[in-house]
């Protein structure tokens, strides 16, 4: 009896994270099918395949813009613009320094760490690439199974331990919950227990 239930189990581990995978870039795919500026070409697969290519083509030029004298006035004067309006700002500033750390390549950025917090509990976090004016590390320490939300905290250097983690590791711990450490010792994934 317990073996179908080990194999519901394995079944259940490839199944489940292939159609959410299919279900986003389904959803992805009508999204940018039915955005109303492209609604007049025939055809969903064109309609995606066009706004992608101007969505590439538009990040390409504005790049080669903003290297210009008269691209970097724009963008100085986009910049300034949109930092005087209060909640607009906020979010504008927030996605940019998300960008501009995502394409910045430096291998310290988002690197895992474990931090000690009390009673000799360790939790995991990641390098933002800042310091505090004292000294101590900004880190981002993401909530589980939500990524997107979590806490920016300073440590003193001291209670940081570096991790033989990749990104992807520490975050596939994360988003599971702590079931999908497989690669570390005891963590493996197991079925139930035989009757």
């Amino acid at each position: 009896m317990a073996e179908w239930k080990r194999d519901l189990g394995s079944g259940l581990v490839v199944l489940v994270p292939l159609l959410v995978t299919l279900y986003a870039t389904a959803w992805l795919f009508l999204f940018i099918a039915g955005l109303p500026v492209v609604g007049v070409i025939e055809g969903p697969p064109v309609r995606v395949t066009v706004t992608l290519g101007v969505f590439v083509l538009a990040v390409a030029l504005v790049g080669m813009a903003t290297r210009t004298a008269g691209g970097a006035l724009a963008s100085s004067w986009i910049d300034t613009l949109i930092n005087r309006v209060p909640l607009l700002r906020v979010i504008y500033n927030s996605s940019q320094l998300a960008v501009e750390t995502a394409v910045s390549g430096n291998g310290e950025l988002n690197e895992p760490v474990k931090i000690t917090t009390w009673m000799g509990a360790r939790m995991t976090a990641f390098k933002t690439g800042k310091k505090t004016a004292d000294g101590r590390m900004v880190l981002f320490m993401p909530t589980a199974p939500n990524v997107t939300t979590g806490y920016v905290i300073e440590v003193d250097p001291g209670n940081v331990e570096p991790t033989d983690e990749t990104v992807e590791e520490a975050m596939t711990r994360i988003l599971s919950a702590g079931f999908g450490d497989r690669d570390r010792p005891g963590g493996e994934l197991v079925g139930p227990p035989d009757d």
